[in-house]
């Protein structure tokens, strides 16, 4: 018997790290100490004085299903960088680098390498290097043509200048910052109101639309970090609004939302006219709002003409009141 009669073949995992490993090198810099082949990455903070590491951790979900079905396998790796570092970016953390895990029944190394080929792409837009990961294949355990893809960052910030939330106070403004679409969360629900993934919607399929990447928030926010006090960030994910924007606040504050600020994209229309509560969207979904800060208010159109400048739609949807129930939506 020999391993590959189990259905690992250590051949085509050869060939998928030969694949990936100039992918990889792309997004490295100069603090990125060996290469890929090691038995762990080694990485140069440097430049801080008193650094903090910022740790973040997440996957992909059920959208890889779609991915599957479609045959299209470059996009959910930009997802998986992007449920890594914009979770670390809510506390002001710069992402460093990112590792990846990659599990499937049956390796195809042309696959795998277009899964990674997102992971790299993600990493180049959040400014983070990719210094390692893992494939996996695991015949029996995961049906062949599966794969799953999960994944994690590390970012680094100066201590006193952690974005915590403890300067939040009421009267401050809340900034909406735009999504590209329902982003990697509530696909479990979308697979089941969406049967057909070639079904046209807006001139294109809907399951090419599905697909669209999580945005990668860092390039947009690190600069307003620079310039202005954040106070602090949300992250809009699974849970949708009413779940995350209460995870900024250390004290007892509610966030009044006004639905009527920024525009809702046509895919969460579609979605709600096929029979979803808009309390349960609001709780599922970004509805278009990918990311929110929290910032005193004679800042607020600034920052958001900073953002437009940026080429990023950004809204001022709300504000802070004191005591409530986390969110309340108008």
């Amino acid at each position: 018997m020999k391993y590959k009669d189990s259905g690992v073949n250590i051949e085509e995992g050869y060939r998928a790290v030969n694949l990936i490993k100039d992918m990889a090198r792309k997004t490295y810099s100069s603090r990125v100490l060996n290469g890929i082949g090691s038995f762990a990455a080694l990485y140069d903070i440097g430049g801080y004085k008193n650094p903090v590491l910022v740790s973040g951790t997440d996957g992909v979900g059920t959208k890889l299903e779609i991915a599957f079905k479609m045959k299209k396998y470059d996009t959910v790796g930009i997802d998986c960088v992007a449920m890594c570092v914009n979770d670390i970016l809510c506390h002001g953390a710069r992402p460093l680098f990112f590792l990846d895990y990659l599990a499937c029944g049956k390796l195809d190394a042309e696959v795998a390498a277009q899964i990674v080929s997102g992971v790299a792409k993600g990493c180049e837009i959040a400014g983070c290097s990719l210094i390692g990961g893992e494939t996996a294949e695991m015949p029996g355990f995961y049906k062949e043509g599966d794969y799953d893809i999960a994944g994690f960052a590390v970012g680094v910030v100066e201590r006193d200048r952690i974005i915590d939330g403890s300067k939040i106070t009421e009267g401050d403004v809340l900034i909406g910052i735009e999504s590209s679409g329902p982003h990697s969360n509530g696909y479990s629900l979308i697979r089941r109101i969406i049967k057909n993934l070639d079904a046209e919607f807006e001139g294109n399929k809907i399951g090419e639309v599905l697909l669209t990447p999580t945005t990668i928030y860092v390039p947009y926010v690190l600069p307003l970090i620079e310039k202005y006090e954040i106070k602090g960030m949300a992250h809009i994910t699974g849970g949708g609004f009413y779940e995350n924007i209460p995870r900024m606040f250390k004290e007892d504050f509610t966030a009044v939302i006004h639905k009527n600020s920024f525009k809702i994209p046509k895919i969460f229309e579609y979605i709600m006219d096929n029979g979803v509560e808009e309390r349960e969207m609001f709780n599922t979904f970004n509805m278009g709002i990918g990311f929110v800060l929290c910032v005193d208010k004679g800042l607020a159109k600034n920052i958001v003409e900073d953002l437009e400048g940026m080429g990023k739609g950004a809204y001022i949807i709300g504000h802070v009141e004191r005591g409530g129930d986390g969110v309340c939506i108008k």
